[in-house]
């Protein structure tokens, strides 16, 4: 009977906690208009960015490559994002799902595609005309360094 208790009682324990975490771990986000993806055709070795708005379509060798909606964070578009994705494989007339869900920016390995040429993963949301991202803005210029010349009665070595 005590051990019933004990295992009713670690199991009340870990169930608050996971209802304290989810609620904890719940964050605002805002929609993106769109989302910027960078593709890897692995046999080629090349890379390339593509931007496709909510709800379009892009191609990518023979992947085509859909986007329901992006989100992130509230004010961080690039940290965070996740987008959600179809995208399905069209070669000869055929065509074949291949992934269906959602990327990860910050993690991309935790939901990636799996195909044998091709690797796509979430780079950032595109935010609407107004919406800073930090991420895109140019970084200050260096500080500016000073020309200077030896001393000539600093201690040499």
């Amino acid at each position: 009977m005590m051990m019933l208790r004990g295992v009713a009682l670690v199991a009340a324990v870990f169930a608050a906690g996971g209802l304290a975490g989810a609620s904890q771990a719940q964050e605002e986000v805002s929609l993106g208009t769109g989302v910027v993806l960078r593709g890897l055709d692995k046999i080629d070795a090349n890379t390339t960015d593509l931007e496709i708005p909510n709800g379009q379509s892009a191609r990518f060798g023979s992947l085509e490559i859909s986007l329901r909606d992006c989100r992130y964070p509230v004010g961080n578009p690039s940290g965070d994002a996740f987008a959600s994705l179809d995208i399905r494989e069209t070669e000869g007339g055929q065509s074949k799902d291949l992934f269906d869900g959602w990327m990860i920016a910050s993690s991309p390995a935790l939901n990636a595609l799996d195909h044998f040429r091709y690797d796509v993963w979430v780079l950032r949301c595109t935010v609407p005309a107004g919406v800073q991202d930090p991420a895109q803005e140019a970084p200050p210029p260096p500080p500016e360094v000073e020309d200077l010349a030896p001393d000539e009665n600093a201690p040499v070595d």
